[in-house]
């Protein structure tokens, strides 16, 4: 058994496919598969089950899978002790983001970062949290920037700060001049939201009862926040956005922001990263970062003391 074949045991486990798995380990397909049929007849079991369409660890395989996955995250810590990497903050951070986030912190956090730590430039991954899970599980990414609730074995979160939401429609509705609404009140109204997968959308329906999560008709879906907020713009609909997409960099004359009456919904925003990560203080200093960033309506939450 070698630290290759368990490579290419967590890259099949991950792509699902011999061919995806092979380019990722910049390999043949034929030389994976053989190093893997190798493996197999070496433990005596099947580690994957294979078909036309797709291929998938066994129940016993997944075991192994898990295993192989905390194998290299161990070698990888030998690796930097090896190279006497003693700057944790020396080196690119692997760092994910939720499409709903990263346009608006990033531009606040990355000046700042580049004075704390300038060494350690973000190598960025913007997607939704049901990519970015198991990125960070299989240590394709450092550390992502998420919504709660998240929770994953082996994984550490860091609540960050909550954001309060508000409403957003367009300069001739009937609320331009309101002081607050109730979340009540927009189940009559043609409520805009994000596309499925995105949290945030989850979010905004849970905060509106009375609208429907899964008969939503043509239209009243977008896939980002400004391409939403371009339609509520255009007279389509309302719409909510987070507090940090409210920033006056992003006003426009044809909006109008109206504030939902007390409690606000909101939403609590987290720092997670594998407990096997081998660079703490590029976490610390990360998280420190967040925090030192200064966006009206948030509020930040304190650290937890180690």
């Amino acid at each position: 058994m070698t630290l290759t074949e368990l490579k290419y045991v967590v890259a099949l486990a991950q792509e699902r496919h011999f061919g995806r798995a092979a380019q990722k380990c910049f390999v043949t397909q034929p030389t994976l598969s053989l190093a893997l049929a190798k493996l197999e007849d070496e433990l005596g079991m099947k580690l994957f089950e294979r078909n036309k369409n797709e291929v998938r660890a066994t129940p016993r395989g997944q075991a192994v899978v898990e295993q192989a996955r905390r194998v290299l995250d161990e070698v990888g810590k030998i690796t930097h002790l090896a190279r006497g990497a003693q700057d944790q903050l020396a080196g690119a951070l692997r760092i994910g983001v939720i499409p709903t986030i990263g346009p608006y912190l990033l531009p606040e956090l990355i000046p700042i970062l580049r004075k704390t730590a300038p060494a350690m430039p973000l190598v960025i991954e913007e997607n939704l949290t049901g990519n970015l899970a198991p990125m960070l599980r299989e240590g394709d990414l450092d550390v992502v920037i998420i919504a709660l609730p998240f929770s994953m074995p082996g994984v550490k979160t860091d609540f960050l700060y909550e954001e309060p939401f508000s409403i957003v429609v367009p300069q001739d509705h009937p609320w331009a001049n309101r002081k607050t609404v109730k979340p009540a009140e927009l189940n009559d109204e043609n409520l805009l939201v994000l596309n499925s997968g995105h949290c945030f959308r989850d979010q905004v329906l849970e905060a509106c009862p009375g609208q429907s999560n899964t008969a939503l008709p043509d239209g009243r879906a977008g896939s980002s926040l400004e391409t939403i907020r371009n339609m509520v713009a255009s007279g389509l609909g309302v719409s909510v956005l987070p507090a940090t997409a409210l920033v006056p960099r992003y006003a426009s004359k044809l909006l109008r922001i109206v504030p939902f009456s007390s409690p606000a919904p909101s939403r609590k925003i987290a720092l997670a990263w594998r407990t096997s990560f081998d660079r703490p203080l590029a976490v610390e200093t990360i998280s420190a970062a967040i925090r030192a960033v200064k966006l009206p309506a948030i509020r930040m939450a304190r650290p937890v003391a180690a």
